[in-house]
């Protein structure tokens, strides 16, 4: 993961680095300095799990669901920006659908995150290109809030304990993504953006490793709800029989239409206030 991370923000610094080639244009009828350019963006789509409980993409419960998303860009130079975010998402899965059907596991969660990275533009600030694309990456947290239901009830599956580990409930989140940006007006543009959260946890769906004795759970609750495969007719798992996969962390995905709405920074303000109409 952090190698991944690593090749990303290397190549979004050779993506700036190419953009820089595009030359410098003029914004209205002279060059504005990029530096302190503030811009607010809200985004809004969908969320895809990627993790224990899912082993292929199956097309008809490919459990998605929202993601929306509130931030701002702090623009440092021509092409590089400072990001930020606050996001919301919520994802699910149940085995039913999968080849590992026996074991009966599902869950549900909607979750926070919050992250700070970089955003490069392919054209410069100044160039007023009427599309352009971006790479981006950054790092946040996500709180982990698994559920899953019984009986026709929800319960939140961490302080269980289901396999018998007490779990970090606020990971670390690598972000990476590409997106593309449309200009509508002056100040207003909106795009399309797919983002990939790695979360440095394998507990995003409350599944990891191997099934616990039942001896190590602390209540009948935790035992019904860390073995599942009763329910359906199967025989309990036995202690130590695969449960997940740590091998692999899990992640989730974001597509979403974005709108940037450009503020401007102090300077044109007080350009925007000397032009005016004065009042009589």
């Amino acid at each position: 993961m952090i190698r991944k991370f690593t090749m990303l923000i290397a190549l979004i610094i050779g993506f700036s680095q190419a953009g820089f080639s595009q030359g410098r244009s003029k914004f209205g009828n002279r060059f504005v300095d990029p530096f302190g350019v503030v811009s607010v963006t809200a985004g809004l789509g969908v969320a895809y799990y990627m993790g224990d409980l899912s082993d292929g993409v199956n097309m008809k419960h490919l459990g998605l669901g929202p993601s929306i998303s509130l931030g701002g860009l702090y623009r440092l130079t021509e092409h590089v920006s400072a990001r930020g975010e606050l996001r919301f998402y919520q994802v699910s899965a149940d085995q039913k659908y999968s080849k590992n059907f026996q074991n009966n596991l599902s869950f549900k969660t909607f979750n926070p995150d919050i992250h700070l990275g970089i955003q490069a533009d392919l054209f410069s600030f100044n160039k007023q290109a009427p599309i352009n694309p971006y790479l981006f990456g950054g790092a946040g947290f996500t709180l982990l809030s698994p559920k899953a239901k019984l009986d026709g009830q929800w319960y939140s599956l961490a302080p269980l304990t289901t396999e018998g580990v007490k779990y970090k409930r606020l990971p670390l989140v690598f972000t990476a993504g590409i997106g593309v940006s449309f200009k509508t007006t002056e100040r207003l543009s909106v795009g399309l953006e797919l983002c990939n959260n790695f979360v440095n946890s394998d507990y995003l769906d409350d599944v990891s490793t191997v099934y616990p004795s039942p001896d190590q759970l602390s209540s009948d609750l935790a035992r019904q709800l860390s073995d599942r495969a009763p329910e359906i007719g199967e025989q309990p798992r036995q202690p130590g029989w695969s449960r997940g996969s740590a091998k692999s962390k899990d992640s989730y995905l974001f597509l979403q239409v974005k709108a940037t709405y450009l503020i401007g920074n102090r300077m044109q303000a007080q350009e925007r206030k000397k032009t005016r109409c004065p009042k009589f």
